[in-house]
């Protein structure tokens, strides 16, 4: 059966060391690459781990298990498909940087792949997959290295934590159960919610936000089951250019902390457009954390109100 074989390469005005670095780091994927959702590390032995990876190829959302091996010293990252993505019978590939001085690389992305029986629509399928991805997370890496100074100071993380008399269960179902929203929650307007496998969704919501604008917003979220659900935004209000977080069901005893995490990159041209010409950063973090901390505040709080009126159902009964 015929191995395929792609390269892209990208140049890069920042170090080698720095971008084998931000490579390296896996919590750092979902934020310099557009495709990806969300990556869990599900093992880590010496200069090999294992993941888990959510992202979406084509238009399409998908997951599938990998390996990477690391080199530090020859700058390179080694990854191996485990668990594919259907159609694809295997998917390896390196990142090998090669340093150009001081203060310039080149980031080469390098592909091999074959498609289940050799099936020709699969491999076109593929082809287009990993060229389109390629190529928006070698531009990714590159504006993410090349602006990291500035990406510093507009971004920035923060979290809201409830803590629910009721069962992790309830609290997660709460949060899965995004099609109920609009009769759940007083700030979503509208919801469209379609699940793409089982665990992996695509959210789309009208929400009114606390200067009582509505937003229209695009999510694809991974589902893992009563301990955690994660999203990433991929159609964003004026003000922000990243927007990834997730809701965590922490049992804590009899009880469960609740929690909503999120990391936001905010977008300098849309804080003109949003919030007037003489807004400063400062400013636009506090919109946008006073803003979404409301929601997620909303979102919790009637969480916990229906977690613990289960409870209580089920105490009267018994």
């Amino acid at each position: 059966m015929t191995t395929h074989q792609v390269e892209h390469e990208i140049t890069v005005a920042a170090p080698a060391a720095d971008a084998y670095r931000l490579l390296a780091d896996v919590e750092s994927l979902p934020r310099i690459f557009p495709p990806t959702i969300f990556v869990e590390q599900t093992e880590r032995k010496e200069d090999e781990e294992q993941i888990r990876v959510w992202a979406t190829a084509n238009g399409e959302a998908t997951s599938w298990s990998s390996r990477r091996a690391f080199d530090e010293r020859a700058l390179r990252i080694d990854f191996w498909q485990e668990m594919t993505a259907p159609s694809i019978e295997s998917m390896r590939g390196s990142y090998v940087i090669e340093s150009l001085g001081e203060d310039r690389s080149r980031v080469r992305l390098l592909h091999d792949y074959r498609a289940v029986d050799g099936d020709p629509e699969a491999l076109e399928w593929i082809a287009q997959a990993v060229d389109q991805n390629s190529r928006s997370q070698l531009d990714s890496l590159k504006s993410s290295l090349e602006r990291a100074h500035a990406d510093r100071d507009l971004t920035f993380s923060f979290e809201d934590t409830v803590r629910v008399e009721g069962s992790a269960q309830d609290v997660y179902d709460f949060v899965n159960e995004a099609h109920l929203w609009s009769d759940r929650l007083p700030h979503i307007l509208t919801v469209r919610l379609v699940e793409d496998s089982v665990g992996l969704q695509t959210l789309e919501t009208d929400t009114r936000v606390a200067d009582g604008s509505v937003h229209t917003t695009k999510s694809y979220r991974v589902c893992l089951p009563k301990h955690k659900i994660a999203y990433k935004a991929v159609r964003l209000p004026a003000l922000l250019s990243l927007h990834i977080g997730s809701w965590t069901f922490e049992e804590d005893g009899d009880s469960v902390l609740a929690s909503s995490r999120c990391t936001v990159v905010l977008d300098t041209a849309g804080i003109a457009e949003y919030l007037g010409p003489q807004a400063t950063v400062t400013e636009a973090k506090k919109f946008v954390h006073k803003a979404l901390s409301a929601n997620n505040l909303s979102t919790l709080e009637h969480a916990k109100e229906y977690a613990e009126g289960r409870r209580s159902s089920a105490a009267t009964i018994a």
